[in-house]
């Protein structure tokens, strides 16, 4: 794809509400919540927040810019700073494989999603909230791929539509949608009697809760909710004209995402601790706080039916816009290195989606006893693209821009149309010594997790 004919976004609101759908989606409203659960609630969100400000602020400018100064995906981004590097090159490469591997297994949980919504819609809230209800549809091969397929075919037709047309205006409509049924819900979820004593779990920070794996755990859901070494912010700001200011929409982006994974701990917490009389022993359901836990807190609450359409639409919502982002990061990159038209691309990513999903699809059922070490394909595509590839990418992006590009020459692109630059101290400081230590630290701990040296 030249630069002449590659799409772009038509202003700032439409990047900044693109880039907040992909970062806000699976990652904030159903991955935050249990760990801020798990991880001591209040002292989670303190770290996470203070994250956010630094590591998180500093890797979406720097991929922002990397994209906007190259007119370019990941692969040829980085081909053209590092003036074809070999290992830097692989870097790229890295960077744009991850949302090939993600995309698929995410729309499997995009796909319960949909299949949660649409049983709110024909059933009664006490049918959904009963113990096997989840296990029974996800062990179900044919249900499940159905459902993951439906999903599927949600994101790509959007995909289709192109950047402007598809990414942007589904993201205008849906980000406001989702901010209000979130806000519903919260206030709903905070009146709950007994709910305040899950507002101060979540506000409040404990110090006896604090470990190693708080920050550890903060760090990794850093990459989930932000979108960070996933080539999706690179192919954005390719995407963004320069008259944008990238520190301006950065910050927005940053606002976006941290309220709605505060709002989400807000809806479910609370909830949590009205359902259960205050037993925080709840709070560790983890992943399964969203399809098993909070059906049956919906169950026991007036207008319990209402609440789960309400919820898993704002779930779905949340879903579809970062799956997107997922999906066009990986079309891009086909279009720019394939010189493939948008059709082609999105066929291609149909056929991988097609076939890696329903390894996920059908892994708790009929591929139940196929695992890789030990997991099963679900699990598996998870660990290696998120605790694995993606620490790798970031330090490979790091690399790149003190090694290769230089933080001066990043710093231009920023201040590009007389942009202030007012967290330049923290950018440079951060890109050269902090970021990449951070990155190590997240790549270490997960493989020693792994490996059963340490438990997160």
């Amino acid at each position: 794809m030249n630069k002449e004919n590659r799409g772009s976004f038509s202003g700032k609101i439409g990047f900044v509400l693109s880039a907040a759908g992909a970062s806000v989606g699976l990652g904030n409203i159903w991955r935050f919540p249990y760990l801020c659960a798990k991880y001591g609630g209040g002292i989670f969100l303190i770290v996470y927040v203070l994250l956010a400000l630094t590591f998180g602020y500093t890797m979406i400018v720097a991929e922002t810019a990397i994209g906007r100064h190259t007119q370019k995906s990941p692969v040829g981004a980085y081909r053209d700073i590092s003036k074809n590097h070999k290992i830097m090159g692989l870097g790229g490469w890295i960077n744009a494989i991850i949302p090939i591997l993600i995309v698929p297994y995410y729309s499997v949980i995009g796909g319960w999603v949909c299949k949660y919504l649409f049983e709110y819609i024909r059933n009664d809230a006490k049918s959904i909230a009963t113990d096997t209800f989840f296990t029974d549809f996800i062990t179900n091969g044919a249900d499940s791929e159905i459902w993951f397929i439906i999903f599927a075919i949600l994101v790509l037709v959007v995909i289709y539509m192109g950047v402007e047309n598809g990414i942007e205006r589904v993201s205008k409509f849906v980000m406001p949608i989702l901010v209000v049924l979130a806000a519903i819900i919260c206030v709903y979820s905070v009146t709950r009697p007994g709910a305040l004593a899950g507002v101060k779990y979540l506000f409040v920070p404990n110090f006896k809760h604090f470990s190693i794996m708080t920050v550890v755990t903060a760090m990794g859901q850093m990459f989930y909710s932000l979108s960070i070494a996933m080539g999706i912010l690179i192919t954005f700001g390719s995407y963004v004209k320069k008259e944008v200011s990238i520190e301006e929409s950065t910050k927005q982006v940053e606002i976006f995402d941290t309220a709605i994974a505060i709002m989400a701990s807000l809806m479910i917490i609370p909830a949590v601790f009205a359902f259960s009389h205050g037993d925080e022993s709840m709070l560790k359901a983890g992943p399964s706080l969203m399809f098993i836990t909070m059906p049956k807190i919906f169950a026991s609450m007036g207008f319990g039916r209402i609440i789960g359409i309400v919820f898993f639409a704002l779930v779905l919502f949340a879903a579809v816009t970062s799956a997107i982002a997922l999906t066009e990061s990986a079309v891009s990159t086909f279009s720019d290195e394939f010189h493939w038209s948008r059709k082609k691309g999105v066929n291609i990513m149909a056929a991988v989606m097609l076939v890696l999903g329903s390894l996920s699809s059908l892994g708790n059922g009929p591929l139940a006893d196929v695992r890789i070490i030990g997991m099963q394909f679900l699990d598996f595509f998870d660990f290696i693209t998120n605790s694995v590839m993606m620490p790798i990418a970031a330090l490979a992006t790091c690399v790149l821009i003190t090694k290769f590009m230089t933080v001066e020459k990043l710093e231009a692109e920023v201040e590009q149309d007389n942009h202030p630059f007012k967290r330049k101290w923290i950018f440079g400081f951060m890109i050269k010594f902090l970021c990449p230590l951070f990155v190590v630290v997240i790549l270490v701990s997960a493989i020693l997790n792994v490996l059963g040296f340490i438990s997160m």
